[in-house]
């Protein structure tokens, strides 16, 4: 097995690594939430998920939101089984939550950021 030389020196190394951190904080989010019309818990998330996006990625997220009752065919394509269901396309992997999102350590472990 033939290794190849790497041609990146130590500092080098770091500089990529902090530079990888930072843009770390400036990704964009693509959500997608699906509720069911105005029942209690579809409002809980909507207003969970909102406070969440505002405090943690501010200016860096853009939100869809699909009411079942209105639109099921979306349903289908992303084999959502419970409402209300989370899903984050981007950045990836895709993650799915489910449920009104109150359990904020939860939705940012889910939404893959850490609470600041």
């Amino acid at each position: 097995m033939n290794h190849v030389p790497l041609e990146v020196e130590g500092d080098d190394w770091a500089k990529i690594f902090e530079d990888a951190i930072a843009n770390q904080d400036q990704q964009e989010y693509y959500l997608r939430l699906y509720i069911a019309g105005t029942t209690p818990r579809s409002m809980q998330a909507l207003e969970n998920l909102k406070l969440l996006c505002e405090n943690y990625l501010h200016g860096r997220y853009e939100l869809e939101v699909i009411d079942v009752y209105q639109s099921s065919q979306h349903m289908e394509k992303d084999n959502v089984i419970a409402i209300p269901t989370l899903i984050k396309e981007l950045p990836l992997p895709l993650r799915r939550i489910i449920g009104d999102l109150s359990n904020t350590e939860k939705v940012l472990l889910g939404l893959d950021l850490v609470p600041k």
